[in-house]
């Protein structure tokens, strides 16, 4: 709690507190991670932007919003769809490769990306997105009825709806289902604690590795990020796999690549898969040409030459940039081509059939047979 606060202005100190907060007529719940400064505005203390709101007003993530005396989520229970994906279209690569993921998000997003794949979720107002209406218990009963191993919080940032996905988490391990934040990691030391423990696993975009990137594309700050990643590498036994969109003339250049996967071998750990994707032109940059493949590939071999075991490329078609080799024996143990996983040679707890060394993930019995199918669905509601 931020030194000028006092107790009695901050809300929810537990985690039943919200469930049971007076819901809006827009079924708002108040939110946490707040409190009130001396000029009566109320400050949202949930990410660094520390948006200071008088009574109406909405943050920079549009979803987080004070009414009267409280600051509320207007999007709990509500997301803009839901679909099942492949895991590895998270991307995450190691953990429980081939099944399937339950994939929903809300609307709004606290980073304002010029080149954002899904800006027409992160950019929208919720009244324009979100059709679809799901409790936390309803989620995880779904995943559980679809098959699906499990939840992810994706196509817009869920450290915006941060008490909808604590709870969805929560549900979710009840039913041993476990949940994946696609996220970039632009959040607060408290508020990144109580949410990264509820999550299993996580794919940070790492969008690029200097000050400037960020400031001017991302309207955000790269090191609050670097202490999210620090933090989920070094204090939680969250799974993390990292995201970097390569855009030519911006965060391609060999020297930044070079960078960026030093500091991840010696930050995080050269174990921590490094996903380098393809950009296409979107939303504000329609100006900027698409990634050669020959970027990604010139990106791979930089980022294992400074001492990255796991490096993959993403949007594109290559083979060699997603087969995952043995750290022991070098065979290729899973080659995929696209999603879909075309060798395994893996035992049920990720040991290489081979020589036997386990590879680094989360490994539960045999591959998932879920191939590149993406499936939308609806999510039956609880009367």
């Amino acid at each position: 709690m931020p030194p000028d606060a006092h107790p009695d202005d901050r809300t929810g100190e537990r985690a039943d507190a919200r469930r049971d907060a007076p819901r809006a007529p827009d079924g708002a719940v108040t939110a946490r991670f707040w409190h009130r400064l001396d000029d009566g505005r109320l400050q949202c203390d949930l990410c660094p932007h520390h948006c200071r709101l008088r009574d109406g007003q909405r943050g920079r993530c549009f979803v987080r919003a004070r009414e009267g005396d409280r600051l509320v989520l207007t999007t709990y229970g509500r997301a803009s769809g839901f679909c099942i994906d492949p895991i590895e279209k998270k991307p995450l690569n190691h953990l429980l490769p081939g099944t399937a993921v339950l994939s929903f998000g809300t609307a709004g997003c606290n980073l304002s990306c010029r080149f954002c794949q899904n800006w027409e979720i992160s950019t929208s107002r919720e009244v324009d997105t979100l059709a679809d209406e799901a409790a936390p218990a309803d989620i995880a009963a779904a995943a559980e009825a679809l098959g699906c191993a499990s939840v992810a919080f994706t196509y817009n940032d869920p450290v915006i709806f941060h008490e909808y996905a604590v709870d969805v988490a929560a549900a979710c391990r009840a039913r041993g289902i476990r949940t994946v934040a696609v996220t970039a990691g632009f959040v607060e030391p408290e508020p990144r604690r109580e949410f990264f423990r509820a999550m299993d696993a996580a794919n940070i975009d790492l969008k690029a590795f200097t000050p400037a990137f960020y400031r001017r594309l991302c309207g955000a700050r790269l090191d609050p990020v670097l202490d999210t990643l620090r933090d989920v590498a070094r204090e939680t036994d969250v799974w993390l796999e990292v995201t970097t969109l390569l855009i030519p003339g911006h965060n391609d250049g060999d020297a930044e690549v070079a960078a960026l996967a030093g500091w991840i071998a010696t930050e995080l750990g050269p174990d921590v898969p490094l996903h380098l994707t393809a950009f296409y032109p979107a939303h504000r940059m329609t100006d900027v040409p698409p990634t050669p493949p020959s970027t990604l590939r010139r990106a791979r071999r930089t980022a294992r030459s400074c001492g990255l075991r796991f490096v993959y490329t993403g949007n594109v078609h290559d083979v060699e940039g997603g087969t995952t080799c043995c750290p022991g024996c070098g065979q290729a143990v899973i080659v995929r081509d696209g999603y879909t996983l075309v060798r395994y040679h893996l035992d049920d707890h990720g040991h290489c059939r081979a020589c036997g060394t386990r590879l680094p993930g989360v490994f539960d019995g045999p591959a998932g047979t879920w191939g590149s199918r993406r499936q939308p669905v609806r999510i039956e509601v609880a009367a």
